[in-house]
């Protein structure tokens, strides 16, 4: 059996992707806001809260408040977030990152 702990959250910002090679989309080559979703796992040893959630919550909204709420993040995608967010957080083994709850990306270790 393998045994996660899940945090969800979100942060507001603006992004654009600058190099978009696709006339469809064209568009995204604007600055434009999205709501993110953010869902991040952990991997655990045993059923009991060998990770408090509510303390892992608290530390990944306070980096992602610092590095990115409210702010343009420039060209940065969902899979870079998801792969920041892994590279900050050790403890993580799955991160999903989403545009308004709707389309977007994820990351396993």
């Amino acid at each position: 059996m393998k045994v996660n702990v899940i945090i969800k959250t979100e942060f507001e910002a603006v992004h654009c992707w600058p190099d978009c090679p696709l006339e469809a989309v064209s568009f995204l080559r604007n600055k434009h806001r999205h709501i993110f979703k953010v869902t991040c796992k952990a991997g655990v040893t045993h059923t009991n809260r060998d990770i408090e959630f509510i303390m892992l919550k608290r530390a990944v909204e306070q980096y992602l408040r610092s590095t990115y709420d409210k702010k343009d993040i420039g060209g940065m995608s969902c899979e870079m977030i998801c792969k920041d967010l892994l590279d900050a957080f050790p403890v993580l083994n799955y991160v999903c990152v989403e545009e308004d709850g709707e389309n977007g990306a994820e990351v396993v270790r």
